[in-house]
């Protein structure tokens, strides 16, 4: 289908259109936060659901995020090619997956729009499918060593180092390599442990076990709500559990469109995922969430969303709804909530025990949400008040541009907060202003 010229033209002034309309009837609904969120009611979007991306812009020279009062942040790593997920060595080294959302055939109309959308946004294009490697070795807070760690991967996400072997989690399965202690590059021959679907949602997180006897894997689902057939999904919005020792894996979880970061809460010892909700019912309906998961659980994709709230556009399973679990804590409609990991209290001055989030940012909201770094505090291993953030200032005050998009969070070997940005190529490290090494 060439929709190229004039008709793509064509379909970019209707996308337009219909965002204003929708403001118009629709207003700016409150962001839906919380673990008793005020959720507005669906309204379908039909054929023509909300198609609205900034167009990637990058940092200029000197520019940089907005950090929170009390931080500060600093680019820990520039000029690398869309950074993905982050993982520490023990070593103190900083593994950087790059890897890139890759275009599949395109057969409508909306698929041309939404091509045209993430490409604008430099969301889609040659994945360079390679972890880099990055050292710090004077304690300046700059990398000032970067080497290739592992090329010549499909589409790498999810990293994990235990004992002598390191793991990938590419977009078809997750792959293990040896590794030699201190090693700056591997060029052994990977083994696979397990296939998974490409396409749709792609990524791979990986989170070893507290033990270090499993991998947990999330894997997103191939659409929306099902539309492709539910056959096509099968083993597919769900988290993986994967026993290494005898390499059978099974789903530990399932009904999660697309669960991305995966942390371990301390207190209680629980897994937490944050996961990306379905679109097309309005900018705040329904939201993106942070949820415990339970050994078991079905969290409601793709018959229902929140608990039991049924998405009539999908043929349903009464079964299914009358099992779902209502998840944790909600993170605003269409925030992308994608980075996910544990920080301890004191890591950042004036912030407690909580999660630190990395939304990348909405593309299908009439007022954009996210593009920003999050941290929600814990008490008593749950959510305890409303999310601060640590990182804004991604996004143009007139939604125009984007100069970056948060990913993963990691803690640093020096106790800061590194962020991976995709769009600006860069990782950041957030401090205190008195730690501004």
């Amino acid at each position: 289908m060439n929709l190229s010229g004039p008709f793509g033209r064509m379909i970019a002034v209707v996308g337009s259109a219909a965002i204003l309309l929708r403001r118009r009837v629709g207003g700016a609904p409150e962001p839906a936060l919380g673990s008793a969120p005020a959720i507005p009611g669906a309204k379908s979007q039909g054929r023509l659901p909300t198609l609205k991306m900034p167009t990637a812009k990058g940092w200029s020279q000197g520019q940089k995020p907005a950090a929170a009062p009390g931080l500060q942040v600093n680019a820990f790593a520039t000029g690398l090619k869309h950074p993905r997920w982050i993982h520490v060595l023990p070593n103190g080294d900083v593994l950087a997956a790059e890897a890139l959302n890759v275009a599949g055939p395109i057969k409508t109309i909306f698929e041309y729009a939404m091509y045209s959308t993430m490409k604008r946004a430099a969301a889609i294009g040659v994945s360079p499918n390679r972890i880099t490697l990055l050292r710090d070795a004077n304690g300046d807070g700059v990398a000032e060593t970067r080497e290739v760690f592992l090329d010549n991967l499909n589409q790498p996400f999810g990293m994990a180092l235990l004992g002598d072997t390191f793991y990938v989690g590419n977009t078809d399965g997750v792959v293990r390599f040896p590794y030699p202690a201190g090693a700056s590059r591997i060029t052994a021959p990977g083994k696979k442990l397990t296939t998974f679907k490409p396409g749709g949602h792609w990524t791979r997180s990986l989170l070893p076990s507290l033990d270090g006897l499993k991998l947990f894997i999330g894997v997103g689902s191939l659409s929306n709500i099902g539309e492709k057939g539910m056959a096509a999904e099968e083993g597919r919005a769900a988290i993986y559990e994967l026993d290494l020792a005898s390499g059978r894996s099974r789903i530990f979880a399932s009904g999660l469109r697309n669960p991305v970061g995966l942390a371990w809460e301390p207190q209680t010892g629980a897994l937490w995922t944050v996961v990306n909700e379905r679109d097309g019912l309005g900018d705040e309906t329904p939201p993106d969430y942070l949820t415990s998961v339970r050994d078991g659980g079905f969290y409601g994709w793709p018959y229902c969303y929140w608990g039991q709230t049924v998405d009539d556009r999908v043929p349903q399973d009464p079964a299914a709804v009358a099992k779902a679990i209502t998840p944790d804590y909600a993170l605003g409609g269409h925030t992308a909530s994608l980075g996910l990991c544990w920080m301890p209290a004191g890591t950042l001055p004036g912030f407690p025990d909580g999660m630190v989030i990395g939304q990348h940012g909405s593309w299908n909201r009439s007022t954009l949400s996210g593009y920003k770094v999050v941290f929600v505090p814990f008490a008593n291993g749950r959510p305890a008040g409303p999310p601060r953030d640590i990182l804004t200032g991604f996004l143009a005050p007139d939604e125009r541009a984007s100069y970056g998009r948060p990913v993963g969070v990691a803690i640093g070997p020096d106790g800061s907060l590194l962020v991976a940005d995709d769009v600006g190529d860069v990782i950041w490290r957030v401090t205190g202003e008195a730690n501004p090494r």
